[in-house]
């Protein structure tokens, strides 16, 4: 089987979808049961069909998977092979207060790298709006150690501080409905009606790009990710470990709490908690993980 052609996902249909050979155009591919459901963003194998289309015949393994909480909060695959995920923030609509360290747990736990995209940065932030905080804050989040951008689609800065950061890369844009994420789309992926009329002709039936995950390619090299409506059910629940794994500056004291369990509140013996007593953790930045934790725990 190994000497069948590799080829990448550009889009899934359930049982068939789109694919491209490396240096080939696209192509219409069936999948088939037996194999599983190749997702937006893998690496299959394929071998031609009787018809004249292909048919996958192995899913390669998968660097990561990028999944979405469907209308019962349970996690499903939409994207795989990811090299970032752009976190895309602004000033209308605001975010909730957690709303942003929210998704960087998540993007954590998928073990992929984030980027912090604070969009309409032509806009004025209202100090009292609910999101307030954390856009204020977004030049901490870069001392923290996330890639940050600023972006507005309409002028200055454009996309100039974005582009580089997904150039040569795979990338998927996340965020709340309305905080501009198909104008950066369009805006990182300038032929997008061309490649998109291209996928149509593919299948002969249309693409429907309100509801479908689809990879673009960008410019200069690279790949980007549309997948509508990503977020909008909200996230799945996560174990309390993997909440305080997604602030990566909690790492260098995980483990040498005194109990194996700790939650890093109130337990005596916190390492985590004494790290912030120190300084050597910002204090809203601990409050931040408290309430995730909680809300967490409360989503049963």
């Amino acid at each position: 089987m190994n000497d069948r052609p590799w080829a990448q996902v550009l889009v899934a249909y359930g049982g068939h979808g789109v694919v491209r050979i490396a240096g080939s155009d696209p192509v219409p591919c069936l999948f088939r049961r037996r194999v599983g459901r190749p997702c937006c963003g893998d690496q299959v194998r394929i071998a031609p069909a009787d018809d004249g289309a292909w048919v996958v015949e192995e899913i390669l393994p998968r660097r990561n998977r990028f999944m979405r909480a469907d209308q019962r909060g349970r996690p499903q695959v939409v994207a795989a092979n990811l090299d970032r995920v752009v976190v895309v923030v602004a000033p209308a609509p605001p975010p909730s207060r957690d709303l942003l360290d929210r998704y960087l747990v998540a993007v954590h736990s998928l073990e992929v790298n984030p980027v912090v995209v604070l969009n309409k940065a032509e806009l004025p932030i209202d100090e009292r709006a609910p999101g307030a905080g954390p856009l204020g804050r977004i030049e901490r989040y870069r001392e923290l150690g996330y890639a940050v951008a600023r972006t507005s689609c309409k002028g200055p800065p454009g996309v100039d501080e974005l582009a580089p950061l997904v150039a040569d890369r795979t990338s998927i844009l996340v965020g709340q409905s309305g905080v501009g994420k198909s104008s950066l789309i369009r805006r990182l992926v300038p032929d997008i009606e061309i490649q998109t009329g291209a996928l149509s002709r593919v299948t002969g039936k249309g693409t429907h790009t309100t509801t479908t995950t689809m990879l673009y390619d960008l410019p200069d090299g690279g790949h980007l990710i549309d997948s509508p409506g990503v977020w909008e059910y909200g996230l799945w629940k996560l174990a309390p470990a993997d909440i305080a794994a997604g602030f990566p500056e909690f790492s260098p004291w995980l483990g040498q709490c005194r109990f194996n369990d700790c939650r890093h509140d109130s337990e005596p013996g916190c390492a985590v908690k004494a790290a912030v007593e120190r300084g050597d953790i910002l204090a809203w930045r601990h409050a931040g993980y408290l309430r995730l934790l909680a809300q967490n725990e409360s989503a049963g």
